[in-house]
């Protein structure tokens, strides 16, 4: 795939061309691509993670006039976690867009399906397009993408590690425990394994890019399957 069939595919998906094409080419960057002249999108990333927190709070304060501080801030979080990101980057195709795009330039392309991966690269086309066309563009783009979770989210949901230990010490039992289990992968993306623990109640293990996401996995994967709603 070329810079104009990438540029035709993402307005097909998103509705957004680029004025300027480097700038979603930069954007699909990763780190690990190889014998490329392209700069990377870590920059792009810094700053799209700023726009997305911008936007995400502003709406939340004019969408929601009694919600207290703590509520919204919860509410941030949950739309702006590394998770969401990478979850409305698979909903506009952007791994398969990098996948295409990378060619032979990837050390391995199994790199654009981790989590960090594609929640960087979500925050960079963010960034990429609030410098191609300015706030309101990009303000329009995150609330089109980002739409269904804002709607969906007005019960707040707890993160699932302070969810299970509301719920182990709500019935007396001892803290939840964390252990790192595993790590593997390169430096870039690292993948680690952590588990949780309740004592008497089990253990469940769960895989992130870093050790809080692992825990917040292996929380969730406990509370699922004891059927715990949060």
């Amino acid at each position: 795939m070329d810079e104009s069939q990438l540029l035709s595919v993402f307005k097909k998906h998103t509705g957004y061309a680029f004025k300027d094409g480097q700038l979603l080419v930069n954007a699909l960057t990763h780190t690990s691509q190889v014998n490329t002249d392209r700069q990377n999108n870590e920059r792009l990333e810094f700053l799209g993670d700023r726009i997305l927190a911008l936007v995400i709070a502003q709406h939340l304060y004019e969408d929601s006039p009694k919600a207290r501080e703590g509520e919204m801030a919860l509410r941030l979080n949950s739309m702006v976690r590394k998770e969401t990101c990478a979850q409305v980057a698979r909903n506009i195709h952007l791994d398969e867009l990098m996948k295409a795009f990378a060619g032979k330039t990837a050390v391995h392309k199994g790199v654009f399906d981790s989590q960090n991966v594609l929640g960087d690269a979500c925050e960079a086309v963010l960034a990429a397009i609030y410098l191609d066309s300015g706030l309101e563009p990009a303000r329009k783009f995150i609330l089109s993408a980002w739409k269904d979770m804002l709607s969906q989210d007005n019960v707040i949901r707890k993160d699932p590690k302070s969810a299970l230990q509301e719920w182990a010490l709500a019935r007396g039992l001892d803290m939840p425990v964390y252990v790192e289990v595993s790590r593997e992968g390169p430096d870039h993306a690292p993948e680690f394994v952590m588990s949780a623990e309740v004592t008497g109640k089990g253990k469940k293990t769960g895989k992130g890019t870093s050790k809080r996401a692992a825990e917040q996995d292996a929380a969730e994967k406990f509370m699922t399957s004891k059927k715990i709603k949060f």
